[in-house]
């Protein structure tokens, strides 16, 4: 939910706003879509300790470290997947609200949210499977809160026996996925295929 409200909001303004060195910021933001989680874990880490030092608020070892984590690694592609979005939206609606009065705030919440509902889903199905399906973050920022993938792998035996418990793990983790991709289905075709076809 946060890196999709977060994204929401900057592809709004990458889209409709108007401001000095537009460009430059959002090939900046696409330019960190190519950076690697794994080469990133030191200085995050760092810059979560030092957050710890600084503030007293302790980040490693909890969800919220986890969240923010798996949070600033997806903006990127949100931000680029949902401005390309907005860019396919009618321009002339968009105009029109202005011309009535709407402000920004509005624009964006009682027109272009709306509208924007497909490459929402889209997006958050591609979230939820990766957050779900990720063992590396879960492993380094929640080593005592572990998570579910964490817990099948705890299963396996020391030379490989159990494998038959991680597979039952597995299929029943399997499930939530599942549930999450056929219920937002709809969304999902439709968020893939939209400003494919004029």
């Amino acid at each position: 939910v946060l890196p999709i409200l977060i994204a929401a909001h900057a592809a709004y303004a990458f889209t409709f706003i108007n401001f000095k060195g537009k460009e430059v910021l959002f090939a900046l933001i696409v330019a960190l879509m190519v950076v690697p989680l794994q080469s990133a874990l030191v200085p995050v880490v760092r810059g979560l300790r030092t957050i710890n030092e600084l503030s007293g608020l302790k980040l490693i070892g909890t969800y919220p470290g986890a969240w923010l984590v798996h949070s600033a690694f997806a903006l990127p592609l949100a931000i680029y997947i949902l401005r390309n979005y907005m860019l396919s939206l009618p321009t002339a609606l968009i105009e029109a609200a202005r011309v009535d009065g709407a402000t920004y705030y509005q624009i964006f919440w009682r027109l272009v949210m709306p509208m924007s509902v497909p490459a929402l889903a889209s997006f958050a199905i591609f979230q939820f499977l990766w957050v779900w399906n990720d063992y590396l973050i879960a492993f380094i920022f929640l080593p005592n809160n572990p998570v579910m993938t964490y817990r099948i792998l705890l299963m396996m035996g020391q030379y490989g026996a159990g494998w038959q418990d991680v597979a039952a793990g597995s299929l029943i983790s399997l499930t939530i996925p599942l549930l999450v991709f056929f219920s937002l289905q709809r969304y999902f075709i439709r968020g893939l295929t939209a400003g494919s076809v004029k």
